[in-house]
């Protein structure tokens, strides 16, 4: 699910010292909207269903073609790395803020509605890919500006549980909407409309669907969160090559003010690529290892969006009391010791990949809620929006990390299931970055 960028005397969103007093609760709940609509990308394109098609033996090998899905989603990650950083510092330089969430969220939608076209056979692989990827990269750009607006509809004692009600609430939107295709569409012999899996049309209606759900949910924060007022918005405007000099020297800026923050930046944006590639390949190897039928696919992937959305907003009480370093470092460790399981026990079938696969998402969602709300709480007084900015750069920077490694270690195996060791290595990796970071427990409450 989210991203950020911005550059150094800007202010993404207010800051928090700057936030309303009080929560306006229609406002928080047009903003966890994008996140509800965002299940038909999160959920149903790059998770359990489109993916899960596109790496079928429909299109060759499934080793093989796991492998390829892997390397487009890595070159959209280093795509991202390079115009993320800049995008999100643009828009809010420009203040329009909103405008560019809006532009980047509908260029989404009309590439969910384009994956219709691509059919059951070989010589279509290439379109599923290019199409999955260029949605990943204008999904990133989206979530640059839909994070920033944290600030702008939380307050610095409700950040906590604001940031977790829109990640519970994107694992909650993904339950209904998987609810209705699979029932609606993938189940059933014969669907909705006469719809059947002839030609493959169930899966490829599913992503008409997708697509129409997106675009209705992203209504609500576009209507009702004010277009960004902050101080970027009064920056000089420069050129777009000219954006990258001002990107470095913000950089510098806060090494020098808060170098912790930066550290965490960098360790959060290690594992959060591996979080984003638990779910991004989850459903490719439930059903290319562990034999999931499609319909299987989707029945686990309603599982693990209950399990992930009701652990994510419940610990998103937790951070506002206990701090979100904690939860962070548990998380981290329980998806290493899950990933592991799901590793050794591969042989295991069905019944092992259920276990430890909702163990997997037991603990995602609370670490990507908790590493939002760590870094809001961390960064000095006033710059708030800018750093959050940086967040998403760093993050979409090493978006290429958890692709190539999961890609990389199938290739050295020669089986899918290999492909978790990358996922795992990742996160591991991150959770070393972070264990060393420093923030004053006053900070974090």
């Amino acid at each position: 699910m989210t991203t950020n960028a911005n550059d150094g005397n800007a202010t993404v969103a207010p800051a928090l010292s700057e936030a309303p007093a009080t929560i306006d609760s229609k406002q928080v709940l047009a903003w966890g909207l994008w996140d509800w609509g965002s299940a038909a990308f999160n959920a149903v394109v790059t998770t359990f269903v489109f993916t899960v098609y596109l790496t079928s033996e429909a299109f060759g090998q499934e080793a093989a073609v796991s492998a390829q899905l892997g390397w487009a989603l890595a070159g959209a990650g280093l795509l991202i790395a390079l115009l993320a950083p800049v995008t999100g510092q643009r828009s809010d330089s420009a203040g329009r803020r909103k405008f560019w969430l809006a532009i980047n969220t509908y260029i989404v939608v009309a590439i969910t509605a384009g994956m219709f076209f691509v059919q059951p056979d070989p010589s279509f692989l290439w379109l599923g890919l290019l199409l999955v990827a260029a949605g990943n990269v204008f999904f990133e750009f989206a979530g640059v500006n839909y994070n920033a607006m944290l600030a702008q509809v939380s307050t610095p004692k409700t950040i906590g549980r604001v940031s977790g009600v829109g990640w519970g609430l994107g694992y909650l939107g993904g339950i209904v909407l998987l609810l209705i295709v699979y029932f609606g569409l993938i189940q059933p012999d014969v669907g909705i409309f006469g719809i059947t899996g002839e030609g493959a049309m169930d899966v490829r209606v599913t992503v008409l669907v997708s697509a129409i759900w997106f675009g209705l949910f992203a209504l609500p924060v576009l209507l009702s969160v004010p277009e960004y007022e902050g101080v970027g918005a009064r920056r000089a405007k420069v050129g777009f090559i000219a954006s990258y000099p001002r990107l470095f020297s913000d950089i510098r800026k806060l090494w020098n003010e808060s170098r912790q923050t930066v550290y965490f930046l960098l360790a959060s944006a290690v594992f959060r690529d591996g979080l984003a590639g638990v779910f991004t390949f989850g459903g490719v190897l439930a059903a290319g290892w562990f034999g999931f039928s499609p319909g299987e696919v989707i029945i686990f992937a309603i599982g693990a969006n209950v399990v992930a959305g009701i652990s994510t907003i419940t610990v998103g009480l937790l951070d506002d009391k206990l701090g979100a370093k904690p939860v962070i470092v548990g998380s981290l460790i329980g998806l290493v010791v899950a990933g592991l399981a799901v590793f050794f026990l591969h042989d295991g079938g069905a019944i092992m990949f259920w276990i430890f696969g909702l163990a997997l998402c037991l603990f995602v969602g609370p670490a990507q809620s908790a590493s939002r709300s760590f870094l809001a709480r961390l960064i000095p007084a006033g710059r708030e929006g800018e750093v959050f900015g940086l967040y998403a750069t760093t993050g979409r920077a090493v978006s290429f990390l958890a692709p190539t490694a999961f890609a990389l270690f199938i290739t050295i195996g020669g089986e899918q299931y290999w492909g978790i060791l990358g996922i795992i290595l990742v996160i591991f990796i991150g959770l070393l970055l972070l264990l060393p970071v420093q923030a004053k427990q006053e900070r974090l409450r």
